[in-house]
């Protein structure tokens, strides 16, 4: 089902050239692809922080500074956050009080990070080191066909 939903998301973004159309496309997808989530979106480099992109679920935070929260974090770092506990994160951001549950997967092209991929769920210890390696290979699918916006 992953490879189907790969895919079915590459054939989708590489014939399509705008980022914020594919953006929400593959939230739209991720959303119906995982349970027990509600949130799934991403957030967009703009300078020194990540902006609000296009995201299934309730009204999100729309700033987020670089190194602040799970996002800002997986962002300077350059590094995927899987976060079992959001409320023992030092410096979480709790746009929906919620989530109790994050997974974060940083857009990395040339070098830079144009953005994130952001999961949240209503349980602890959602996200399970498979469904890292999913979003992983996911975003290493779709970035190139991504540009900063």
């Amino acid at each position: 089902m992953k490879e189907l939903i790969i895919n079915s998301i590459q054939a989708l973004v590489s014939s399509e050239k705008d980022t914020l159309a594919n953006m929400a496309n593959i939230s739209a997808v991720l959303n119906d692809y995982f349970d027990d989530i509600n949130w799934v979106g991403f957030y967009r480099t703009k300078g020194n922080e990540l902006i609000l992109g296009p995201f299934q679920g309730k009204l999100a935070c729309v700033h987020i500074p670089y190194g602040k929260g799970v996002c800002g974090v997986a962002a300077k770092e350059k590094k995927t956050l899987r976060v079992s506990n959001v409320h023992e994160f030092d410096g979480h951001i709790a746009c929906d009080s919620a989530s109790n549950s994050e997974i974060v997967v940083p857009l990395i092209k040339d070098d830079q990070c144009i953005g994130v991929l952001d999961i949240d769920s209503p349980s602890f210890d959602r996200f399970t080191e498979e469904d890292q390696i999913f979003l992983e290979n996911l975003v290493d699918v779709i970035t190139p066909y991504l540009t900063c916006i």
